[in-house]
């Protein structure tokens, strides 16, 4: 029996469990086609990929099915255009991108010297930068994807029915960055998922929040390119002007956002 789809779902109990159901797709999808290698003629990142797809596939035919969401519901529950949405909303979004790598970055930065990353960790975040076809699909594409469909799209939806705003951006925020199961991608997740999570709640779509996630992931990948292309060798006078220009730029996207989006446009 199906739900109405205005009903509230998940509760955050119920969030957690719908993740660690997400986890046990993933580990039984990556189990069968780990035995399937010799068929299917995948590298290891290509079967991450894939596995990504599948888990997360079979986790929002369930609950999609149960709770009477469409997908287009799920991708756009505003009353605005989806073309509206994409080229007024998703530029001055991207503009908050640089400062938001510069400043996450700096905190990690303060955090490593804290708490050093072990050997397994540092091994993790040399295979996430990998500049790989598949590592860069996967970060660049699968991720914000998948990602946004769950944690904005069903659980912060979910959350906005039954907490307060605040409430439900914070708890929604720090379940996205508890799923990354390591501290430092934790500080990541939750400050962008307070960043997305205003965002969802103020357009009640996930276009911008794809935008915004997948635009902050490729930084890694841009920036390694960029180091590599200079051979280490910035000047302090290079990074200042890095800084103030993507300041600048957060500026003018924060105010035209709000502008926008306050108060609330659905």
């Amino acid at each position: 029996m199906q739900r109405p789809e205005g009903e509230a779902f998940p509760t955050a109990f119920q969030a957690v469990l719908l993740y660690g159901a997400l986890l046990l797709c993933q580990l039984f999808v990556g189990a069968a086609l780990r035995d399937m290698r010799g068929f299917v003629q995948l590298t290891p990142d290509q079967l991450s990929a894939l596995t990504l797809v599948l888990a997360h596939g079979c986790v929002f035919v369930v609950v999609m099915h149960f709770q009477n969401i469409t997908y287009r519901s799920l991708f756009h529950h505003s009353s605005a255009s989806r073309r509206a949405t994409l080229a007024l909303i998703v530029p001055p979004v991207l503009l908050l991108v640089p400062a938001l790598m510069l400043m996450i970055s700096a905190v990690l930065e303060v955090l490593v010297r804290i708490a050093p990353m072990s050997r397994w960790e540092e091994t993790l975040f040399q295979r996430i930068s990998d500049s790989g076809i598949a590592s860069v699909i996967a970060a660049c594409v699968l991720a914000p994807v998948l990602e946004e469909m769950l944690f904005r799209g069903i659980v912060l939806r979910g959350f906005l029915r039954q907490y307060s705003r605040g409430q439900a951006i914070l708890w929604s925020a720090i379940l996205f960055g508890a799923a990354h199961m390591n501290i430092y991608q934790f500080v990541v997740g939750v400050a962008m998922g307070m960043v997305l999570g205003w965002l969802y709640e103020r357009t009640r779509s996930l276009i911008p929040c794809i935008a915004l996630h997948g635009a902050y992931n490729c930084g890694p990948f841009a920036m390694g390119r960029l180091m590599s292309s200079h051979s280490g060798n910035v000047s302090m006078t290079s990074v200042a002007m890095v800084w103030l220009a993507s300041l600048a730029a957060a500026a003018c996207g924060t105010m035209a956002l709000r502008r926008m989006l306050s108060p609330r446009a659905r």
